[in-house]
C-alpha cells in the first residue's frame, strides 16, 4: 500500500481556484479593504459550510479521507467546472493509502489498430495519457507527420529511445514545448498549449504514480519555460469535442473537428478522430492530405525533412 503525497498540489490549486473569484461572484458583500484578490479562506468556509479551521486544514493538503459530499460544497463554493471538481476527487483519491491501479500503456490492441484502419476517410490516432502517439491509421500519422519527424535522431546521433526498451514514441507535448517546428505545425500555438498542459496536469491528478508522466512533465517544466509558466496556473480540463486548426506542410492550412473519446475497455487511453465540414477548404486538403498519404511511403526521409524545412522557413518569413 503506499499513497502519493500532493499536498503541495492540493494546496495551490485550491488557492488558484479561490483566487479567481472575486466576492461579487460568489454573492458575497465586499466589505473594506482586501489583500487577497479572490475570496478568503473563512469565505469558502461559510459559502461551503464548514468551520475556517477545516477548510484552512483542508487546503494546507490534508484531504485524504475527506467525504464526497464535503468534496462537492467546497467544489461549489469554489464554483468548480467539470473538469476542475473531477480534478479535485482524483487529487483526494490519490492522497489516500491505495495500491497503484493503473500501468502505463505503450501498445495497441490489433483489434484497436483493425478499428483505425477501416476509417480510411478521416485522420484518426489513438494516444495516452502523457500524449504519447501509440497508433494511428494511414491518413493520421500523415496528418501527425512533422510530430513523426520530431522524434527520428539527427545525423551521427543514436537512436531516441524511451526510459523503457524500444524506440521513443512520437509525442505532442515533447514536440510542442521543445521542438522548433511547433509553432509553425499549430498556427494557434498558445491556446494548443494551453490545451497540451491542461490534459497532462488532469492527468497527473489521475495518474498520480505514473513515472513515465512525472519524467516528462520535469522534462518539460526544465527546457520550457512556456511549459513551466502554464504548468504553474493549475489549470485542468476535459476534452471530448471540438476544432483545431494545423498549417501541414504538405498541404497547408486546416481547420478540422475532432471528437475525442476515453477508451473504457483499455484504461488510459484515447481516441481522436478528426473531420472536416462538407465542401469547404479544409475538406478539399483531407482529401489531398489522402492522396499524399497514400505516396509517402515512396518518398525518402531526406526528401520529407526538404519539404518539411521549406515549408517551415517560408511560413515564418510571412
Amino acid at each position: 500500500m503506499e499513497k502519493v503525497d500532493n499536498r503541495d498540489e492540493i494546496r495551490d490549486f485550491l488557492a488558484s481556484r479561490r483566487a479567481r473569484i472575486t466576492p461579487q461572484q460568489a454573492g458575497l458583500v465586499p466589505g473594506a479593504r482586501r489583500r487577497v484578490p479572490g475570496l478568503r479562506r473563512e469565505e469558502v468556509a461559510v459559502l461551503a459550510g464548514v468551520s475556517t479551521d477545516w477548510y484552512t486544514r483542508l487546503e494546507k493538503g490534508h484531504i485524504s479521507g475527506v467525504s464526497e459530499d464535503v468534496l462537492n460544497a467546497v467544489a461549489r463554493a469554489l464554483q468548480l467546472d467539470d473538469a476542475e471538481r473531477a480534478h479535485l476527487f482524483d487529487l483526494a483519491h490519490a492522497a489516500s493509502p491505495r495500491p497503484p491501479t493503473r500501468r502505463p500503456v505503450h501498445t495497441v490492441r490489433p483489434g484497436l489498430q483493425r478499428v483505425l484502419d477501416v476509417m480510411t476517410d478521416a485522420p484518426a490516432f489513438i494516444r495516452n495519457g502523457r500524449m504519447d502517439i501509440l497508433a494511428t491509421n494511414q491518413l493520421g500519422r500523415a496528418m501527425y507527420w512533422p510530430v513523426f519527424q520530431s522524434v527520428r535522431p539527427g545525423p551521427g546521433q543514436e537512436p531516441l529511445r524511451t526510459r523503457q526498451a524500444g524506440p521513443a514514441p512520437a509525442n505532442i507535448a515533447r514536440f510542442q514545448f521543445l521542438d522548433p517546428a511547433g509553432p509553425a505545425f499549430f498556427p494557434d500555438w498558445d491556446t494548443a498549449a494551453d490545451t497540451i498542459v491542461a490534459l497532462l496536469r488532469t492527468e497527473a491528478g489521475r495518474d498520480p504514480y505514473n513515472s513515465d508522466l512525472t519524467h516528462l512533465i520535469g522534462e518539460l517544466s526544465t527546457r520550457s519555460d512556456d511549459f513551466r509558466s502554464r504548468w504553474a496556473r493549475h489549470d485542468v480540463r476535459l476534452h471530448h469535442a471540438g476544432t483545431k486548426t494545423f498549417h501541414h506542410p504538405a498541404v497547408g492550412d486546416l481547420t478540422l473537428d475532432y471528437e475525442s473519446m476515453d477508451l473504457h475497455a483499455d484504461p488510459g487511453l484515447n481516441l481522436t478522430v478528426y473531420t472536416a465540414a462538407p465542401d469547404t477548404p479544409s475538406h478539399d486538403a483531407l482529401r489531398l492530405l489522402a492522396s499524399w498519404a497514400a505516396t509517402h511511403d515512396t518518398v525518402t526521409h531526406d526528401a520529407a525533412s526538404r519539404l518539411w524545412q521549406e515549408d517551415r522557413s517560408g511560413h515564418q518569413d510571412q
